[in-house]
């Protein structure tokens, strides 16, 4: 029996492994890291725009801000069971957030050097790294990569 499929029909899925979900087409997965590029972008963009509000001192906007992309990413990468998964939303955070602190020919900056600022942009890109490598480690201790036994091959 031939696993093509037939004319009109796609194959959508390629088979599961053993205890493992089935992937998703490089179509479709190229599609999701683009959606994913672009919420990264979005909470950059927002973030920058928004950081400020704070209460009393506490630049709490900001602080939900680095929650935000935290949990974006790992989700993201747990979801497209890969770092990369978690790195996409993460550079389109990175992107849009240090395109946006440059400042213009006027010299107006939008992200300012002020304490909710630097949380934002440290946080952020402290979150943002977390979530990648909490990512990476989470999919080898499920398997998705192999660790090597003994001496690092020559």
């Amino acid at each position: 029996m031939d696993s093509t499929p037939e004319p009109g029909q796609a194959q959508s899925v390629r088979p599961a492994q053993p205890g493992r979900p089935a992937r998703p087409d490089t179509a479709g997965a190229g599609s999701a890291y683009a959606v994913l590029f672009l919420l990264g972008v979005m909470e950059g963009l927002l973030g920058c725009f928004h950081y400020s509000h704070a209460i009393g001192t506490v630049p709490v906007a900001a602080l939900v801000f680095c929650v935000v992309i935290f949990a974006t990413c790992l989700l993201a990468g747990l979801g497209m069971d890969s770092p990369m998964g978690a790195l996409v939303p993460a550079f389109g955070w990175f992107l849009a957030s240090f395109v946006l602190t440059m400042p213009t020919a006027g010299g107006s900056v939008i992200v300012t050097d002020t304490t909710a600022g630097k949380w934002y942009l440290y946080g952020g890109a402290a979150s943002a790294g977390l979530a990648v490598v909490l990512t990476f480690v989470l999919s080898r201790r499920r398997g998705r990569w192999p660790r090597r036994v003994g001496a690092w091959p020559r």
